[in-house]
């Protein structure tokens, strides 16, 4: 259902279901985060600029920040022709698809605390789109922290490694 509409209907829903949660009086409204990882990782930077103030931090696990340069850096482009449309300036609405879509484009709106959390061998999702999330979460002045594994890829499989990313995220 996300195809093609990555920052439509699901992002909707998930805005949805936050505003309905955050009505619960169980729930600290002062505690609330979001994480994702991959396409997940993608809905918590969409997030970051388009959910206002509902989340106090994020992390993002190997996320596409800018749709157009994941698509000219993938090693998987059956993957972004079919979920995106194929190349950017293949029309005008695949254009328009991604400049509505890309989390980059909406950086403006980011203030919430980020995590960002990429392996540099990660082919599907290149780190660059980590890099570029965090360079701009940090031009802008907002708490962000970058955890780096230079030998791992879209997964964290060494034990170490995963010792590492889960007290870091934790």
């Amino acid at each position: 259902q996300i195809s093609r509409d990555w920052g439509g209907q699901a992002m909707k829903d998930i805005l949805a279901a936050t505003d309905s949660m955050l009505t619960e009086p169980y729930i600290d409204s002062k505690r609330v985060g979001a994480v994702g990882a991959s396409f997940g990782g993608y809905t918590v930077y969409w997030l970051m600029g388009h959910a206002e103030s509902r989340f106090q931090a994020m992390i993002a696990h190997c996320g596409v920040f800018n749709l157009e340069s994941m698509y000219g850096s993938t090693e998987e482009l059956f993957f972004v022709n079919y979920d995106l449309g194929g190349p950017y300036w293949g029309s005008e609405s695949t254009k328009a698809s991604y400049d509505a879509f890309s989390p980059h484009r909406f950086v403006g709106n980011w203030k919430t605390p980020l995590l960002v959390i990429h392996g540099e061998k990660d082919f599907r999702v290149p780190i660059t789109q980590g890099i570029e999330a965090f360079t701009a979460a940090q031009i802008q002045g907002v708490p962000s922290r970058f955890l780096y594994f230079p030998e791992e890829g879209h997964w964290i499989t060494k034990p170490q490694n995963g010792v590492l990313w889960n007290r870091v995220f934790y």
